[in-house]
């Protein structure tokens, strides 16, 4: 018995050896960064950016894969099932909060199907209209908008994406229900903008700025607490006459509940070093936003920031009564 308990114990020992040599060594292959929205969207532009720069420093390549649908739960879904071996993770914007109230038949437990590696940014939204409408303020938008509530159409890129959560804020903010016209994505909607089809959209700068800069689009405000650089003449929503309306589309990475504490760490510091890449800094500057600093590219400010978020829009979906299933 003592020679077989002896065995045993070496056995276990050698176990916990190669456990800690594997996620020591890790990683090994390639890293897959799942995009729970459809190639070219805003979310994927922040992901590919943050993705090829982390690559460098974790010497394996992260590549995306964008698996959209049911407002970017089946993505998320795909990773909370996945292996928790760190070579699979979610990078998801204020959806992953606001699908939890959305969703009443959620595949995963929002708060707990998941490890948190840390927060990438905050996208300011703005809000546009097709060139040709009338009003030339915000102030003039919203009595235009209540004066015409039966007709005006308001676009988003789908139920749950960051253009129908802000639309339904805007409709929220102004005390007036709008036709809403919801596509499969945020080109087709953006398209249909610019086309003159709907009448007004709120969307992240990652998807408006060079229709505003071009001219293509009407811009009305900002929904950041201050002016952006990139639009230094553009007020915000409160400076336009919407008091409180401040609104941004965070970003953040995720792995499956039970990633390795070794893997979550190296992956907090590829994120970290990533958001201070000057190539990823410069290209969110002409996105119109901003890094996160290191105190919130990490996993304690992405959770605190998910549970508070999740608080936040709870009864503002609950008042619109707008469920995706």
């Amino acid at each position: 018995m003592t020679r077989f308990s002896s065995l045993l114990a070496a056995t276990a020992l050698a176990a916990t050896v190669f456990a800690g040599a594997a996620q020591a060594d890790y990683p090994e292959r390639t890293i897959t960064m799942v995009v729970p929205f459809a190639a070219g969207g805003p979310t994927d532009t922040v992901a590919r950016l943050v993705a090829e720069s982390m690559s460098k420093d974790l010497g394996q390549q992260v590549i995306v894969e964008n698996v959209g649908g049911a407002g970017g739960t089946l993505g998320a879904g795909r990773v909370a099932s996945a292996e928790a071996d760190g070579y699979t993770v979610l990078l998801h914007h204020i959806g992953m909060a606001t699908s939890a109230t959305l969703y009443r038949k959620l595949a995963y437990d929002t708060l707990n199907a998941f490890d948190y590696v840390g927060l990438v940014t905050e996208v300011p939204m703005t809000i546009v209209a097709r060139k040709d409408l009338e009003p030339t303020d915000l102030k003039s938008l919203v009595a235009y908008a209540k004066a015409n509530k039966d007709t005006v159409t308001v676009a988003n890129a789908g139920i749950g994406a960051a253009s129908h959560l802000c639309g339904m804020l805007f409709m929220s903010a102004i005390e007036t229900p709008l036709v809403t016209v919801p596509y499969k994505g945020t080109g087709p909607a953006m398209t249909d903008l610019l086309g003159g089809q709907v009448d007004i959209m709120c969307d992240q700068t990652t998807n408006t700025t060079k229709q505003i800069q071009g001219g293509t689009i009407k811009a009305f405000a900002v929904t950041s607490p201050t002016r952006l650089d990139i639009f230094p003449d553009m007020p915000t929503a409160v400076e336009g006459g919407l008091p409180g309306f401040e609104v941004g589309i965070w970003h953040g990475v995720y792995t499956p509940k039970g990633t390795p504490p070794e893997a979550i760490a190296k992956l907090e510091g590829a994120l970290q070093k990533a958001l201070k890449d000057e190539n990823v800094a410069a290209r969110f500057a002409e996105l119109g936003t901003k890094p996160s600093s290191d105190a919130d590219a990490t996993p304690a400010a992405l959770k605190a920031k998910l549970e508070g978020e999740i608080a936040r829009w709870k009864p503002i979906i609950e008042k619109a009564g707008q469920y995706a299933d």
